[in-house]
């Protein structure tokens, strides 16, 4: 039997590893508030679950039945995102989510893995500037997070007990879900349809550009299927990237084009404040072009203020380079990787695709 639960099944990250894991023959368990935006199959079910709720989380592990892989992508952030990266009590909701889920499934004794998730936020980059490139290998920086709170329940709760625990940290995620903490591609999506309705250019809203490396949520989700079954996975921690550097100055002409703008001079503007002050405007978007019903608040999550934050929104001077060496991932037996350009062309397709974000005039008018 292959059955695994995906915990934070319409997340950025969880939503493309319920596809991944269904098309691979695997029965999936899709946990979340509201199901992934993918098309029904009989290769996986959603249960609705607060995470939060100790009880729901005892009853969907009762409804779910002995699994043998768990996908932890579930993530707690405060409204503004930034500031409460070092909040204590967002450190603890995060661990007891984690906990809740967990102890009932570990409990029903066929739990053989369990991947998790960190970030480059266990470097310590949105603190101060790290030695490049970051390794697995480093120790601990010396910061709380909630990242070592579930990194070492899981350890001692599951690892101890025979459950292997793989971690990742992923560079700067993207994909294709929309109404998350973190995926700035609805952004992107949104902010051009609300510059083509209100007739302003198209232009860069960020500060100083900078090398950085990004990660497609879909490279992710096929590590995740690897990391399953491999046994150089098992107990390790890697980072991944798609494998190639980008800026966002460099990048926006692309990121233009999908969008069927064309290309403009940098125009400084905070998208965490100015985005969520359209919602009419966004109502004329939606209507004009036949998008799904949607809020901007529904939309975009808290994914504006990151945005904002990795684009050195209001910096002075370029941040240095947080880079991450992705050799001992390649050196463990998965060396997929996707070109960053291709990445963004596509997901802005499939958002497209879908109506969440409009598409170019060209293409509305066939």
């Amino acid at each position: 039997m292959r059955r695994v639960l995906i915990a934070g099944a319409s997340g950025v990250i969880g939503q493309p590893a319920v596809a991944a894991f269904a098309a691979a023959g695997w029965e999936v368990i899709a946990v979340s508030r509201r199901p992934p935006d993918l098309p029904a199959s009989p290769a996986w079910r959603h249960l609705p679950v607060d995470l939060g709720d100790p009880d729901a989380c005892i009853a969907a592990a009762r409804e779910a039945g002995p699994v043998t892989h768990v996908v932890y992508a579930a993530l707690y952030e405060k409204p503004g995102l930034v500031a409460g990266w070092r909040d204590e009590e967002q450190m603890a909701t995060n661990l007891a989510m984690l906990r809740n889920l967990m102890t009932p499934l570990r409990e029903r004794g066929a739990l053989d893995h369990l991947s998790l998730f960190q970030g480059t936020k266990a470097y310590g980059v949105h603190l101060k500037p790290i030695a490049s490139p970051a390794r697995e290998s480093w120790p601990r920086h010396p910061h709380r997070n909630f990242y070592w709170l579930q990194e070492d329940w899981a350890k001692e709760h599951l690892a101890a007990h025979g459950t292997a625990v793989t971690i990742f940290r992923p560079q700067v995620v993207f994909g294709d879900a929309a109404g998350v903490a973190m995926n700035i591609v609805p952004v992107l999506g949104t902010f051009a349809g609300l510059c083509r309705e209100l007739g302003r250019p198209f232009a860069y809203p960020g500060g100083p550009g900078y090398l950085l490396e990004a990660v497609d949520a879909r490279l992710i989700a096929r590590a995740l299927l690897w990391a399953a079954e491999a046994q150089g996975a098992r107990n390790e921690t890697f980072n991944i990237t798609n494998g190639d550097v980008f800026s966002w100055p460099d990048m926006w002409p692309v990121i233009a084009d999908a969008l069927g703008h064309a290309p403009s001079e940098p125009e400084p503007l905070g998208l965490g404040e100015w985005l969520p002050a359209q919602e009419q405007i966004w109502a004329r978007v939606v209507a004009r072009h036949g998008l799904r019903p949607s809020s901007l608040a529904a939309l975009l999550g808290q994914s504006h203020h990151y945005a904002d934050f990795t684009m050195a929104t209001g910096a002075i001077r370029p941040p240095p380079p947080a880079l991450v060496s992705t050799i001992k991932l390649r050196e463990s037996g998965f060396a997929d990787c996707i070109d960053t350009e291709r990445m963004f062309r596509e997901l802005i397709g499939a958002l497209i695709a879908r109506r969440v974000i409009p598409g170019p005039e060209k293409e509305r008018r066939r």
